[in-house]
């Protein structure tokens, strides 16, 4: 709404801003002086604006805001909003903005700098670590400073800090590696399937995990103002075009191959470099990014000091519900049970009545559709472009041989084992180092363990392994 042009030798009242004064006689009113003792009222006013809002998390952040940012005049103002403050996250945030400015006021009993030192170490805050060594430091270039109370109080409160931090370290660490080992897990559990029971060495699956990446762009570009439900909508469809694909790759070239492993990774492989091509004819060869819906952004608090990504743990959660749907299509329908009949014993198989050939597109199309399935969530970490696939090949396979051929278990461990494992190595090996390690790591288990984590069993494989 627009405001009203005052009138002429009319003003605006400073504590009412829409009413309006008539100024009569100039000598009643007079210019306001901006002083110090003004400016710390101006300060004051300012920092404590935010912390009656209604919204939890405008006064959270406005409290935290204040840590280290206190004098004199702010934490009066602030002990009588901590009394009267009902969130607790809030409150100890003002607890914390007090204990600091306690810490360093030079006239602050040492009573009061020990409570200080206690609230500090009990609230987590990097803003508390860093006035804990602060006060530490002051503290030691007195004389006998480390051995007075205060002293000992600080040392004892920043090495229980940097103790909390290295158990916090771990835990994101472990967490970090559960999400790349469930990226992981929904590229290799497609593979898995098509490996497992077919035999198929498929190195165009790469190119159907990134068909799942671009059917969610499509949808996402024709739904750009609903992006949470674009994501969801492009599950089903992402599944059924990768799965669509993978069955016309089974029905017109693969089916011809079987038995002949080499001849089908040298026909995949050109399938893969076709399919990369189809892709930068029609969606040129420039990356396209996806959104990320607002419920997957920002960050779970756990603790103050242990922050969780929350589009991670939705992967996580996405990965573990991709597994066990998948567990129980083949454990639970007359497909598993035909899948799982061909995988042990075809010929046998075959003899009861099983549609060998059937079973065969089936499980190819299924293990495609997985694959575009998972082209949903990697569309989430990163960019969608023509060669995305390749990245993700080689650790396919890499997890479905060393979690075991054909066992989705095997496949779910040998992910989320090798993605911690990569994490737990990559700050002091690097990036790199660390994936070369890992493979190394393979390489001697299979010469161990051939079979992997979890051999698959069967009439066929105990024959093999005769």
């Amino acid at each position: 709404m627009a405001e009203k042009p005052l009138k002429k030798g009319s003003v605006l009242s400073a504590l009412n801003g829409d009413e309006s004064i008539t100024v009569e006689k100039k000598r009643q009113y007079r210019t306001v002086t901006i002083n110090n003792h003004i400016r710390g009222l101006i300060k004051t006013a300012l920092a404590t604006s935010a912390l009656g809002s209604k919204d939890k998390s405008t006064k959270r952040a406005a409290a935290k805001r204040l840590i280290g940012d206190v004098d004199a005049d702010l934490s009066s103002v602030l002990i009588e909003r901590q009394n009267a403050e009902s969130d607790s996250v809030t409150k100890s945030y003002l607890s914390a903005a007090l204990a600091v400015y306690t810490l360093g006021e030079s006239g602050a009993r040492e009573s009061e700098k020990l409570a200080a030192v206690d609230t500090l170490q009990d609230s987590g805050l990097p803003e508390a670590y860093d006035a804990l060594l602060s006060a530490s430091r002051l503290e030691s270039a007195t004389e006998s400073g480390l051995v007075s109370p205060l002293g000992i109080a600080l040392t004892e409160a920043i090495n229980d800090f940097q103790q909390k931090q290295r158990v916090v370290n771990a835990a994101q660490t472990l967490y970090f590696g559960l999400s790349l080992g469930s990226v992981l897990v929904l590229a290799g559990i497609g593979l898995a399937i098509t490996f497992g029971v077919m035999g198929v060495i498929n190195m165009a699956h790469g190119e159907l995990i990134m068909l799942g990446a671009y059917t969610t762009y499509v949808i996402q570009q024709l739904m750009p103002e609903f992006t949470g439900v674009a994501l969801i909508v492009s599950i089903p469809c992402a599944f059924l075009v990768a799965g669509a694909v993978g069955i016309v790759i089974e029905r017109t070239v693969i089916r011809h191959l079987y038995g002949r492993p080499l001849e089908t990774l040298l026909a995949t492989f050109g399938i893969s470099l076709i399919l990369q091509q189809a892709v930068r004819s029609i969606f040129s060869p420039l990356n396209r990014s996806v959104s990320t819906p607002d419920f997957m952004s920002g960050m779970i608090e756990i603790s103050p000091m242990l922050q969780l990504t929350a589009s991670r743990m939705y992967i996580i959660v996405f990965c573990l519900a991709v597994f066990f749907a998948l567990l129980y299509v083949l454990k639970r329908t007359p497909l598993g049970l035909q899948v799982r009949a061909v995988s042990q014993n075809r010929a046998m198989a075959r003899a009861m009545g099983v549609r060998s050939e059937w079973v065969d597109m089936a499980t190819f199309g299924l293990g495609s559709g997985i694959a575009g399935v998972a082209g949903v969530a990697l569309s989430q970490l990163t960019n969608v472009g023509p060669n995305m696939g390749q990245a993700y090949i080689i650790d396919s396979f890499m997890v479905v041989v060393f979690g075991g051929v054909g066992n989705l278990w095997g496949t779910l461990a040998a992910g989320l084992s090798l993605g911690v494992l990569n994490k737990v190595l990559e700050p002091w090996a690097g990036a790199v180092l660390a994936k070369i390690l890992v493979l190394v790591f393979i390489i001697l288990f299979i010469q161990k363990r051939p079979k992997g984590l979890f051999p698959q069993r069967g009439r066929m494989a105990e024959e093999a392994k005769r």
